[in-house]
Formats: structure tokens, C-alpha cells, sequence
């Protein structure tokens, strides 16, 4: 059986990135992107956290985060700390500027899930959802298999 899976799922991430990043910049959020973004929604989601939490909860790397979090402390997004507790971890916070456009943020992150969900019906949507948490699961358990055998 021929099947299109990854490459479906990577041609929806590519076009709903532009999609999301053209609505960020229509409703007047310029502060960050997308990609910055979901490292806002962990943070406005967990309040202060580790690096480590950050990558684990994006899926993003720890050197792809380290340059974003620069430009987001930069750009007066986000704090950073050392752990009073473990001086080898940073723990990272949002700052007023980040907590005042979470709502704009949020209005989009609304707005791109109707797009995806147009003319589905709730069950279909319970469906797809429990389906990309399968998919996902898979994938992490497939990258930890990997990293275990590179040891």
C-alpha cells in the first residue's frame, strides 16, 4: 500500500506556517513569528521554564532555541535566569510585552483552526486529533530508539 502521510503532513506544516505567519502580521503582531510563537504558548502556558522543557514541549532543538531565545530576549520577549537551584540550567519567563500579545496571538491560533477545520465535524475533528497524537507518540518513541543505539 502506497501511502503519503509525511509528505501530506509536511506540505500542510509549510503552507499553514505562511498562512499563520500572514495572519500574525494582519492582525499587527510583529514582535515575533510563528516558529517564536510556540515558545510564547509554552511559556504563557507553563509560566517559567527550562530550556529543556521548552525544546521537549516544541520540538524544536536546543541550538535552534538558543538563537531564538536570543532575538526573543532581544526583542524584550522573554527573560532568562539561572536556576537558583541546578546553576546549570537556565530557566526562561515571559516578560509584560510577551503576556500583553497573548490574546492577539491566541485570536490567530483561532482563526488558522478554523481554516484547518472547515467543513469537518466535531467527531472528525476528535478523530484527526486522536490520530496526530498517534502519529506523534510513534515519532518520539522512534527518536528515542535512535538515540538510545547512538550511545
Amino acid at each position: 500500500m502506497k501511502t503519503h502521510g509525511g509528505f501530506l503532513s509536511s506540505r500542510i506544516k509549510r503552507i499553514g506556517d505562511r498562512i499563520f505567519e500572514q495572519m500574525l502580521s494582519d492582525s499587527g503582531v510583529h514582535a515575533f513569528n510563528g516558529a517564536q510563537g510556540k515558545i510564547l504558548y509554552v511559556l504563557w502556558e507553563c509560566g517559567e521554564v527550562s530550556i529543556s522543557t521548552i525544546a521537549q514541549n516544541t520540538s524544536l532543538s536546543k541550538t535552534s532555541l538558543t538563537s531564538m531565545l536570543d532575538r526573543m530576549e532581544r526583542g524584550g520577549l522573554i527573560l532568562r535566569r539561572q536556576n537558583p537551584r541546578s546553576r546549570r540550567e537556565i530557566l526562561v519567563s515571559i516578560t509584560e510585552e510577551a503576556r500583553r500579545l497573548q490574546a492577539a496571538y491566541e485570536a490567530v491560533s483561532q482563526r488558522i483552526n478554523q481554516v484547518y477545520y472547515r467543513g469537518f465535524r466535531p467527531e472528525e475533528i476528535e478523530q484527526y486529533e486522536a490520530y496526530l497524537a498517534r502519529i506523534l507518540a510513534n515519532l518520539e518513541e522512534c527518536e528515542k530508539a535512535h538515540r538510545r543505539n547512538e550511545s
